[in-house]
């Protein structure tokens, strides 16, 4: 397993991978819990990937309850160096229409409820998060998206509500005043998380709907945006091939991968022997 170097974790309708060959399922235990599913490990175009379902393969778990901690964490084990992360949103304007793809590179978080920080107990972090995706990442999803045909945007912004429920038609307007351009619940928490485990971490967003701000359409429901998600899959599927393909084994040099060399406030001494055992795949090359 040692060979993993890409991690996708799938959302809405990315329930499976169908061109991953020479599977076998994972069972990963973390000190946070199962992940949402065993993961998937087998061959794309040639190289190692962990496929984990965000919502679990039957999608039975809501964007509050993902055991988002777990699901880096078990990542991390297996060795994974990239995540890249599909996910369904809304759209907060006219020009990013539905079927496009949006690769993130900023959030503002509305979320209430998460565990979205490994360091909650005996040990004080403040990681760097200006830039909370990794560039070298998001810069290769836009472009496989171009060769896949896509409709894809390089940036935009998602803003992450805590859901389950959709927007009141209030709050999607004030959103849509603060100039965000889409509305998702899952990937802000997983970009936290992965850059304090010292993870690249990319995110395509599909876009499935208008929200409730925009008067043109009816309001949105799941059964709208379940048929949309079906569309959405297929092209997802191609562009995370294609870039796996481009990044193979490449490990990136890159500001995520020392996220934690210079943002461990508690002295090493200070650390309890618990907690770096419980973290060490984390901060064992900083606290031994």
């Amino acid at each position: 397993m040692e060979d993993i170097n890409i991690g996708v974790i799938g959302g809405s309708g990315l329930y499976s991978m169908a061109d991953l060959r020479n599977i076998t399922e994972v069972i990963v235990e973390t000190p946070f819990g199962m992940p949402s599913d065993n993961i998937v490990v087998g061959e794309l175009d040639g190289h190692q990937v962990a496929f984990l379902a965000r919502h679990g393969r039957d999608h039975r778990i809501n964007p509050t309850n993902i055991p988002y901690r777990a699901n880096i964490y078990a990542l991390k084990k297996l060795g994974v160096r990239l995540i890249i992360s599909a996910s369904a949103c809304g759209s907060m304007k006219e020009e990013y229409k539905i079927g496009d793809i949006v690769v993130i590179d900023q959030y503002i978080d509305r979320t209430r409820h998460r565990d979205d920080t490994f360091f909650d107990e005996g040990i004080v972090v403040h990681i760097p998060f200006g830039d909370p995706i990794c560039k070298n990442l998001r810069e290769k999803l836009f472009f496989a998206g171009e060769k896949a045909g896509a409709k894809i945007h390089m940036c935009g912004t998602y803003l992450n509500m805590e859901g389950p429920q959709f927007s009141t038609k209030a709050e999607s307007l004030l959103y849509r005043s603060w100039g965000v351009d889409v509305i998702g619940m899952t990937s802000l928490t997983e970009a936290r998380l992965a850059r304090e485990a010292e993870i690249c971490y990319a995110a395509i967003a599909t876009v499935t709907d208008y929200d409730c701000w925009y008067e043109g359409e009816e309001h949105v429901t799941a059964d709208i945006i379940v048929e949309v998600i079906r569309k959405n899959s297929a092209m997802a599927q191609k562009i995370i091939k294609s870039a796996v393909k481009a990044i193979g084994m490449e490990i990136p040099d890159c500001d995520c991968r020392e996220a934690l060399r210079t943002s461990i406030l508690t002295a090493p001494s200070a650390v309890r022997e618990d907690i770096k055992k419980k973290l060490n795949i984390i901060i064992g090359k900083y606290i031994k």
